[in-house]
């Protein structure tokens, strides 16, 4: 009994890691890219889309890059209000993006609050109106899967082309990311909301 206890926890601890690395990558989508007419940052690649997107810059896929702008919301009134700034969402890359020598900057409306499929409402129409034929969307690393899968409902019937990058500057690590507080809590949530993706649009291609 002792031995094949022991035996049991080994084979357990042996399919652990492979089987949590499966569900890291499970999230994680990275598409080649070639040159595009934009770069468009979604609002959840923060920081590290920004990094990326200049990169990207610098390699020659593009020469412009479009950042998501929530409409100032009642704080965002108040903040001006008392003469405080305050960064609509949106605006803190474009300060990251200009720091980093990035001077072709344009923004894209969405709703307030915004969230990917938010996001995804918004790009087709901005797309056609601007008569784009290729365009990069920069995700967040843990949501660039079900971008993905948003973006294949959303564009259908439209003529621009649209791959899915993330980020290498991204926090999620999906080889390890049970190690952290951090990478779990990402894990859960985008777990969650790519099975609910699924659940709802299990055709979505």
């Amino acid at each position: 009994m002792v031995a094949l206890t022991a035996l049991a926890l080994v084979a357990v601890r042996s399919l652990r890691e492979p089987v949590l690395r499966a569900a890291g990558w499970a999230l994680v989508l990275n598409e080649s890219v070639s040159s595009a007419d934009i770069i468009v940052l979604s609002l959840d690649s923060g920081g590290a889309g920004a990094l990326e997107a200049a990169d990207l810059l610098q390699s020659g896929i593009s020469k412009r890059v479009a950042v998501f702008e929530n409409p100032p919301s009642l704080k965002d009134h108040e903040f001006i209000r008392r003469g405080v700034p305050d960064e609509v969402e949106g605006a803190r890359q474009i300060r990251q993006l200009r720091s980093l020598g990035v001077t072709d900057i344009v923004r894209i409306s969405t709703i307030e609050g915004a969230s990917t499929e938010g996001e995804g409402q918004a790009l087709p129409p901005w797309c056609d109106e601007h008569q784009l034929q290729s365009v990069v969307f920069m995700a967040s690393k843990d949501h660039s899967r079900r971008v993905r899968r948003v973006l294949d409902r959303v564009m259908k019937g439209h003529s621009t082309r649209v791959r899915v990058q993330h980020s290498r500057y991204s926090d999620f690590d999906p080889d390890r990311w049970w190690e952290t507080r951090r990478g779990v809590a990402a894990e859960i949530v985008g777990l969650q909301k790519l099975l609910l993706d699924v659940v709802l649009h299990p055709m979505s291609f």
